[in-house]
Formats: C-alpha cells, sequence, structure tokens
C-alpha cells in the first residue's frame, strides 16, 4: 500500500486503519520471511510464534488457536518436535494430557532472524517518551484482542459455510 494513498486520505481514523491494515500485510511478510530463513512451513512457524506467545498449550487448543484440524496438528508438532522447536510434556495439571513447550528460542537462527529487527524496533521505540510508549503499548494490547475476536468470527463464519 503505497503511502501516497494513505497521505490523500482526509479522515484521520480511516488513514489510521489503513496503515494498521499495511503494518499487518508487513508482518505477515516478514514471518513469511523468517519462516523461509529457518526452513520451516509457515504454518508451522506460525504454531510455534503462537506457542511462544502463549506458552505451553495442548494440542486442541493449539488446533483451535491455528483454524487446523487436529490430525494436521499431530503431523506438525510430530514435525516441530523432529527439528527441535518444541517438545511434549505431560501436563503437570493434569497428567492425562500432553502440552507442547515451544524450545525454539534456544536456536541460534531464531535470534539471527530476529535480532537485526528487535534492534530497530527497539531503537524507533528509543524516540518516544515513556508516556507515548505506555498509550502505543495500551493500544497495541487492545488492537490484538480486536484482531484475535475478529479472528473468532471468520473462523466460526468459515466453519458455518463449509457445514452448510
Amino acid at each position: 500500500m503505497s503511502s501516497e494513498r494513505n497521505d490523500s486520505i482526509i479522515d484521520p481514523k480511516e488513514r489510521f486503519t489503513l496503515l494498521m491494515r499495511g503494518l499487518g500485510t508487513r508482518s505477515v511478510q516478514y514471518q513469511h520471511n523468517v519462516a523461509a530463513f529457518l526452513g520451516l512451513y509457515n504454518n508451522d512457524f506460525i504454531s510455534i510464534d503462537i506457542l511462544r506467545e502463549k506458552g505451553p498449550i495442548t494440542a486442541g487448543e493449539l488446533s483451535k488457536l491455528t483454524g487446523l484440524a487436529t490430525g494436521s496438528v499431530t503431523a506438525l508438532i510430530d514435525r516441530l518436535e523432529k527439528s527441535g522447536y518444541v517438545r511434549r510434556e505431560q501436563d503437570p495439571r493434569d497428567r492425562r494430557k500432553v502440552i507442547i513447550v515451544p524450545i525454539y528460542e534456544e536456536r541460534e537462527e531464531v535470534g539471527m532472524a530476529y535480532a537485526s529487527l528487535h534492534r530497530a524496533m527497539t531503537d524507533l521505540a528509543g524516540s518516544y517518551s515513556e508516556e507515548e510508549l505506555a498509550m502505543v503499548s495500551r493500544f497495541l494490547g487492545e488492537a490484538s484482542a480486536v484482531i484475535e475476536e475478529q479472528i473468532e468470527r471468520l473462523s466460526e463464519m468459515t466453519r458455518s459455510r463449509r457445514e452448510s
């Protein structure tokens, strides 16, 4: 999305929304490139990033969060475990369950993939005051919740269409 197009939009809320959409697109592109750098399928990378964010969860929970069928998630976990990105452990709260634990942050190539972005974002954050960062952080947290709600809404719509 060109910045020229965004600059022609008068309504600040519309411009802001388009910029956020563009940021989302760039984030997806970056994810694809990190996945490729790590030699992973994109769904595999998204899954380990979800695990990084949520912490250890069951395969069923991962299935719900990714929208992948449970059989696909089992194969995905097998691949990730074999390549050293996750491990299976018994759930300490319920020994009948198995949880998937992310361990990919320990891998050197993951650090290599993110180091430059981390430095650039830290530098960018350094150009804002603590109050501004608090406001931006609050917004990002709330925007993430809105996006999660919309993902669930679209997932429900997709399931309904498949069932009809």
